[in-house]
């Protein structure tokens, strides 16, 4: 059994593997990993190794206090990858983007992927037919761009994420909405038309805290899948065991 530990800014997802699949997922806040670990270990004994995720640096101390428990791997840039990387920095390639890829490489083997990941960021991901990991895109996600209207103007108020009632505003707020999730939506459905027209039989999966948002409102075919990434962790982590 596997514990897969994908930690954010201020939370972190877990998930134990059995074979494959998921048996267990939950989310904590960074301080009380270790608690939430130390609980996971109690639950399932049978898990001999974790692997951790990090778009920010865990503690050392945290890193050490897993090791207790289990065998860690640490995911970096060193860690070794079932796909060819063409990234020209590699060294520079965001864990979470290598996850993506990594599962992108196994559930759609041999096909044209794009990985859409809609979360903080927008992250778009590559695979080709032949298992070469090309790159993609970064661009603001929903909430960042709703925070941006707030920051860099002197009289838009902060909103949080809401479905418009229409295209046209009428008012400052539904204005805001209509601009930013049309916009992004407009986004999505643009970058997946340019890749189909490059990429012929692409398959698009779009992950991520937005997924189910952004699923109902895209006119392109995708697949959703909420725990893309956390699959892509247990293959990297069995890739790398052995």
């Amino acid at each position: 059994m596997n514990l897969i530990i994908d930690a954010g800014n201020t939370h972190v997802k877990l998930a134990v593997f059995k074979n494959g699949s998921i048996v267990y997922n939950s989310s904590s806040a960074v301080v009380d990993l270790i608690e939430k670990a130390k609980e996971i270990y109690h639950k399932y004994p049978q898990i001999d190794w974790a692997i951790v995720s990090s778009v920010v640096s865990l503690d050392e101390n945290d890193i050490d206090a897993l090791t207790v428990f289990f065998k860690v791997h640490v995911l970096n840039q060193h860690t070794k990858t079932p796909f060819i990387n063409r990234y020209a920095t590699p060294k520079t390639l965001g864990v979470d983007r290598i996850a993506l890829a990594t599962a992108a490489y196994y559930y759609t083997a041999h096909k044209n992927t794009l990985v859409i990941d809609a979360g903080t960021c927008i992250t778009y991901d590559l695979i080709t037919e032949k298992g070469e990991y090309l790159g993609g895109a970064i661009s603001p996600g929903l909430q960042m761009r709703y925070n941006a209207l707030k920051q860099f103007t002197s009289k838009l108020p902060l909103l949080s994420l809401q479905a418009p009632d229409k295209l046209i505003g009428n008012t400052t707020e539904s204005s805001i909405h209509s601009g930013v999730v049309n916009g992004v939506c407009a986004e999505l459905d643009g970058i997946i038309d340019q890749y189909r027209s490059e990429f012929k039989d692409l398959t698009v999966i779009l992950t991520g805290g937005d997924t189910l948002f952004l699923s109902k409102r895209l006119k392109n075919t995708i697949f959703a899948l909420s725990n893309f990434l956390l699959e892509g962790l247990n293959y990297l982590l069995d890739y790398n065991k052995l």
